[in-house]
């Protein structure tokens, strides 16, 4: 006879499960880590479970009221046991109501709640490192940027409207503040790897995954950073060129994934952009870490500055509105003079919407792979001349003569290879 002939559903047989199991397991992180030379007995494993189980069953039991006079009675033991002394620990006290709360959850969505216990099993076991980073590691400043950075994108972005603005072109104040905490971000991503892993490995890795997002964000944000710690240009520069080479990555898998007959013939192009960029990047690197070795860079970061550089993300994520509304004026003045016209104004904002364009014209069957092969190389040749502007704007010119190169060679060898292999490239 099943659970269902005594008014038992399959579901609250689950909740149960669930929260017996997550009394268990914050109650063996609890009992693994009781204080020594307490008087009494601590709150442990059974203590725990007993909480989690008492939430639960209020909560199968759908009484009214039933769960909050449960957790108020939980309160309230933890709240007699630490005024006299038997559980020392004011977490140990909070943590036993949480617990209780979690078994209620674990009985109406047990997908939440058993989750939920192993964030706080966690948040409890890394006490020692948590309290470490909070005293030790997180500098004043970091923590001021990280606050100011979270005030921006919880507070002041769900406030910036959402109209298209006329005098923008049509673009969005909310996109515009969107711009610039992504340069934010980017700038936070690259102090925290060089935090991490050191100026060379840590900076050049950021501008690999950052360029994911963007190469142009990345440059600007790697760009202020140099300026604001020259010590740290070659470091700052490989990153900029380890962005460049996700470009060529990022363009390649999308198109392997709207058109693969165009992606067979550019692969041999994009693995060269790659590799150029990614050995450039590295020489920079390696470059920057024999400077170091030899005592002429500083391995330890000089600036007591905070990570974020508000002034220079406003002033570049305007500068790459400017280019947009340009782009803009530009096809309501003259129109689209063509195929590549739309291709090189349009890349001047963004390299990927003209390269998914050719990738779905391509499959489509409306242009031919030589076609798209040139659009590409169109594309990151007027997107590279916005990165090489971006780059003098936000390091100076040298910083910028690091990054120029990189976004020149691989063009310049790409075109010959594709002349080579596809026998010219005219149209």
């Amino acid at each position: 006879m099943d659970g269902a002939a005594f008014g038992v559903s399959t579901e609250m047989i689950t909740g149960l499960a669930a929260a017996l199991g997550s009394g268990l397991l914050i109650g063996l992180e609890r009992e693994r880590h009781k204080p020594r030379g307490a008087r009494g007995e601590p709150a442990g494993l059974r203590t725990f479970t007993l909480a989690s189980m008492a939430g639960a069953l209020a909560q199968a039991l759908a009484l009214p009221g039933l769960v909050a006079l449960t957790a108020a009675a939980v309160t309230a033991l933890a709240a007699i046991a630490y005024a006299r002394g038997r559980d020392p620990s004011l977490t140990r006290a909070l943590a036993l109501l949480v617990t209780c709360l979690i078994g209620a959850l674990c009985v109406t969505a047990p997908l939440l709640g058993t989750p939920t216990a192993v964030v706080l099993t966690a948040l409890l076991a890394a006490r020692t490192r948590l309290h470490r980073f909070a005293t030790q590691v997180l500098r004043d400043e970091e923590l001021h940027d990280g606050l100011l950075l979270g005030a921006l994108a919880l507070v002041v972005l769900p406030l910036m409207p959402q109209q298209p603005l006329p005098w923008l072109a049509g673009m969005k104040a909310h996109s515009l503040m969107g711009l610039m905490l992504l340069l934010l971000a980017l700038q936070a991503a690259g102090h925290i790897a060089l935090r991490l892993a050191g100026p060379q490995a840590g900076l050049a890795l950021s501008g690999l995954l950052s360029g994911l997002v963007s190469s142009t964000a990345t440059i600007a944000a790697m760009g202020s950073k140099s300026r604001a710690e020259p010590s740290l240009r070659l470091a700052c520069a490989a990153g900029a060129v380890m962005s460049t080479c996700a470009t060529w990555l990022q363009a390649q898998a999308m198109l392997f994934a709207m058109a693969p007959q165009a992606a067979l013939a550019v692969l041999p192009i994009a693995l060269l952009g790659m590799a150029v960029c990614g050995g450039l990047g590295h020489l920079l690197m390696l470059r920057s870490h024999q400077l170091e070795k030899d005592g002429q860079v500083s391995a330890q970061v000089a600036s007591r500055r905070g990570p974020l550089r508000l002034r220079e993300a406003l002033v570049l994520s305007l500068l790459l509105s400017a280019v947009a509304v340009a782009v803009s004026w530009a096809r309501d003045e003259f129109g689209a003079s063509g195929l590549y016209g739309a291709v090189a104004l349009t890349a001047l904002a963004d390299v990927h919407a003209p390269i998914a364009s050719l990738a779905g014209l391509q499959a489509a069957g409306s242009i031919d792979v030589r076609q798209a092969l040139l659009g590409l190389l169109l594309a990151f040749a007027c997107n590279s001349l916005t990165r090489s502007v971006t780059a003098v704007a936000a390091g100076g010119w040298r910083f910028a003569r690091f990054v120029i190169p990189a976004l020149a060679l691989p063009l310049l060898l790409g075109t010959g290879l594709a002349a080579l292999l596809h026998g010219g490239l005219g149209v």
